[in-house]
């Protein structure tokens, strides 16, 4: 970042008369619908045509970008970040000016980031102070959801006040931290019946906080307190029962729920059986740039720096096959967006942990590189389009928070945030060359096809070729109106919206059977440890099933069955199931 242009300081948009108009010809325009030749003419920040090069006279003075051989494609929008965000004793190192500078370089537009009050502290105020973050340092526009981390009247209130009068629709609670943010499951129906009769969307950090919380005093008990152990003591089916113990609290009380970063394959599938039993309506979800890019292999590396790097929650998977399956599931829209958890911390500040795994400050990089390595590990392997990409990267995240068609979208009348992307061009993603202010890139050295040749924020053009040049303080904050058409249009029984969904769904049991639906076998803490008092077995688990103890991961499970509409399956008989006879599996 050294070579890269002082950022400007921001500019009244009438003085800047050559970025005023821009006209990009030759292109091939991507929308999440469809993918068509057309000229795009912006003009004070917006779209104002559309079309063939014989229909438009281009004034003088206009900036003229030949995207000959180039997509020309909505700019992404990350809608999960966490910029300067406080975390017990460290700040994440990515400001609200380096995050979106990293954004900008890497083809998004827009970041949905999150306000997060203390325990007791007013909703209201935390959101003032997030703003006075946030306003002085966006280089592109930016949005918020709000932390529900207590639950009262007063904070009730409050979620009336950021619904009506603060442009927030959606709040995000926690099922994990616990003593910290976590909500019990009556608290949480109370905060969904709440956000549904707002018309808003509520969003959940799906693991269970008491049995990581158990686990977690256990393995530092027994002196496992390195990396290792944070994702030891929150395994997979941690996150799965809390996916499914979730959607059903939200489905109860009629409110639609946006699961944040789905983490493993086991959760994906909750997901998206979730969907299915509710044919499409209440539920969705989101996978990370992390989870798709790389994998849970780094925390056993002995390298205490290496492994702290790639910490966060729900952290990344063992099973090495876990990216392809998540790009799956966004290929079959069983989940819809990507994030990137963007929340980057330096070596020394995840050294805090060191000899306490649940001290390491929890976060990764991606803002930058969600949008390429989406495009190489979904479009260029050939498991979705471009307009899928366009969906999953941009579309989706502004039909879900509301502000589609003004960002998300190339059309008239869209604000000219715009990518020029070349498909074939590729890079390779270093902690040397990224715009991040971190020391650190859990993508490091992967080469990646799909880079943003031009990126527009707002008719502005930022990134020209490799070089970036932001403008601090340039973004806006754009509100989030409540009732998204794309969530309760479906939700409240509005015919024509549910007709692609049943379309879908008619094989979506048959394109899930399809996925490698094995999930490994775990082997619960208290087991293991007891299996090998040495604390050696924590790097491989054995794979001996212990007496008594039931192998939820463990079974004859086959997607295509389970999912069948069919009411009824026919039982498979087991003799002397461990953990005694059931009548049911799930």
């Amino acid at each position: 970042t050294s070579n890269s242009p002082q950022p400007v300081k921001k500019v009244p948009i009438h003085l800047q008369s050559a970025q005023n108009r821009v006209y990009i010809k030759n292109g091939q325009v991507v929308n999440a619908d469809k993918s068509f030749k057309a000229d795009v003419y912006i003009e004070d920040g917006i779209i104002k045509f559309v079309g063939a090069a014989a229909d438009i006279t281009v004034p003088g003075g206009v900036r003229t970008i030949d995207a000959t051989g180039k997509l020309v494609m909505p700019g992404g929008i990350d809608p999960h970040t966490h910029m300067q965000l406080p975390f017990g004793n460290a700040v994440a190192v990515d400001d609200f000016y380096h995050g979106t500078k990293a954004a900008v370089a890497g083809g998004t537009t827009m970041i949905i980031d999150f306000v997060l009050p203390n325990k007791q502290q007013s909703m209201l105020e935390a959101y003032d102070t997030w703003r006075s973050w946030a306003d002085p340092k966006v280089c592109c526009d930016y949005g918020f959801h709000v932390g529900i981390t207590w639950w009262s009247k007063s904070v009730s209130d409050e979620i009336g006040v950021l619904c009506k009068e603060l442009g927030v629709n959606s709040f995000k609670t926690f099922m994990a931290y616990k003593g910290l943010y976590q909500l019990n499951d009556s608290d949480l129906l109370d905060v969904f019946e709440r956000i549904r009769s707002l018309n808003g969307v509520a969003m959940v950090h799906a693991e269970n906080g008491d049995i990581i919380a158990k686990n977690a005093k256990r393995l530092l008990a027994e002196g496992i307190t390195g990396p290792e152990g944070h994702e030891l003591s929150r395994q997979e089916e941690v996150e799965a029962e809390a996916v499914h113990r979730a959607c059903i609290l939200a489905h109860q009380v009629d409110c639609p729920l946006y699961v944040v970063h789905v983490m493993s394959k086991s959760a994906g599938i909750e997901v998206a059986r979730a969907r299915q039993r509710y044919q499409g309506k209440y539920i969705m979800g989101e996978t990370l740039a992390a989870a798709l890019g790389t994998d849970g292999s780094h925390y056993r590396c002995q390298h205490f720096g290496h492994a702290a790097a790639h910490i966060l929650s729900p952290p990344l998977r063992p099973d090495p096959t876990t990216p392809e399956f998540l790009m799956k599931l966004l290929a079959n829209n069983d989940l819809q967006t990507t994030g990137s958890d963007n929340c980057t911390f330096n070596k020394n500040q995840k050294e805090l942990g060191l000899g306490d795994f649940t001290k390491i400050p929890n976060g990764v990089n991606g803002v930058e590189d969600r949008m390429s390595l989406v495009w190489e590990r979904g479009v260029h392997a050939g498991l979705m389009d471009a307009c899928q990409f366009v969906a999953i990267t941009s579309s989706n995240a502004a039909k879900i928070f509301n502000i589609f068609p003004q960002k998300g979208c190339i059309a008239v009348g869209s604000d000219a945030d715009v990518v020029v992307w070349d498909p074939q061009a590729t890079r390779t993603i270093s902690k040397d060359t990224h715009h991040h202010a971190c020391d650190f890139n859990i993508f490091e050295g992967m080469t990646v096809h799909g880079v943003p040749e031009f990126v527009l924020v707002r008719g502005r053009v930022c990134v020209e070729n490799g070089l970036v040049r932001v403008a601090e303080g340039f973004g806006r904050f754009i509100p989030t109106p409540v009732r998204p058409a794309y969530v309760y249009d479906r939700l409240e029984g509005n015919a024509e919206a549910q007709q692609p969904e049943q379309q879908q769904n008619g094989n979506a049991s048959k394109k899930l059977a399809e996925l490698d639906a094995h999930i490994q076998p775990q082997q619960p803490i208290a087991a293991m440890l007891s299996a090998d008092q040495n604390g050696n077995s924590h790097n491989h688990p054995a794979r001996a099933r212990v007496d008594g103890v039931r192998d939820q991961q463990e079974s004859s499970f086959s997607l295509s069955e389970e999912l069948d509409k069919a009411a009824v399956r026919s039982s498979i008989k087991v003799h002397n199931p461990p953990g005694g006879k059931s009548s049911g599996f799930w």
